[in-house]
C-alpha cells in the first residue's frame, strides 16, 4: 500500500473494516495479485484457526487451570493451551522458580572465583513455554500485576530484558493458575 502511495485509516486491515476498504482501493499488476493472494490466505488460516479453537474449547472445558491463566492480561485460548499442554502436571515442579528455569527464563549465574556473575537467560529448557509466555507480553506487558516489572526492567536495562522479566512473572502466575485453578493476585483486583 505504502508502494502505491494509500496511507489506511485502519489499524485492523483484516478486520470487517479492513476488508471493506481493501475491496476499494485501486491496486494494479503485481500489488492486486499479492492482495488477493495474501487474502486467501489469511482465509484459510482463519478457517484453520476457528477449527483449532473449537477443539482446544472441548478438550480443555473442564481444566480449571487453562481458564483461569486465560484471565492474565494478554493470554488467550492458544497460549493457555500451550502452557497446559507443555508443561503438563504442574505438581512436579516445587515451585514457581523451578518452572521458570525449566522454561529457560532464569538469568545464567556464574562464579569465576570469588565474583558473582549474572548474564542473559539461559535458554535452556522448554523453547515453546519460553516464546510463548514472552509472546504473552510482548504487546501489552502482562496487565496490572506485571506491567511493573516490565517497565522497570526496560527502563534500567532495556526492552528485551524487560520481556524477559515480565515473561517470568508472567510464568509465574501461570503456575500458581495451573497449580491452584485461581491466579489469587487477579482475582482480589476483580473482586
Amino acid at each position: 500500500m505504502a508502494k502505491e502511495g494509500i496511507l489506511p485509516r485502519l489499524d485492523d486491515m483484516f478486520g470487517p473494516g479492513g476488508r471493506a476498504l481493501l475491496d476499494q482501493m485501486p491496486f494494479e499488476g503485481a500489488y492486486a495479485m499479492r492482495v488477493a493472494s495474501l487474502r486467501k490466505l489469511l482465509e484459510a488460516y482463519s478457517a484453520e484457526l476457528i477449527v483449532i479453537e473449537a477443539e482446544l474449547a472441548s478438550r480443555l472445558a473442564g481444566h480449571q487451570g487453562y481458564h483461569a491463566v486465560q484471565s492474565i492480561c494478554g493470554v488467550g485460548k492458544i497460549i493457555a493451551a500451550i502452557f497446559v499442554a507443555e508443561i503438563g502436571d504442574v505438581s512436579r515442579f516445587p515451585s514457581a522458580r523451578h518452572l521458570c528455569s525449566w522454561a529457560g527464563l532464569t538469568p545464567s549465574h556464574k562464579e569465576p572465583g570469588t565474583k558473582v556473575q549474572r548474564g542473559h537467560i539461559t535458554k535452556q529448557g522448554n523453547h515453546l513455554v519460553r516464546w510463548a509466555a514472552i509472546e504473552a507480553v510482548a504487546h501489552y506487558h502482562g496487565g496490572e500485576p506485571i506491567t511493573p516489572t516490565y517497565m522497570r526492567a526496560s527502563r534500567q536495562r532495556g526492552k528485551m530484558i524487560g520481556r524477559a522479566a515480565a515473561a517470568r512473572k508472567l510464568l509465574t502466575l501461570v503456575y500458581y493458575g495451573l497449580r491452584d485453578g485461581e491466579i489469587r493476585c487477579l482475582a482480589e483486583r476483580a473482586g
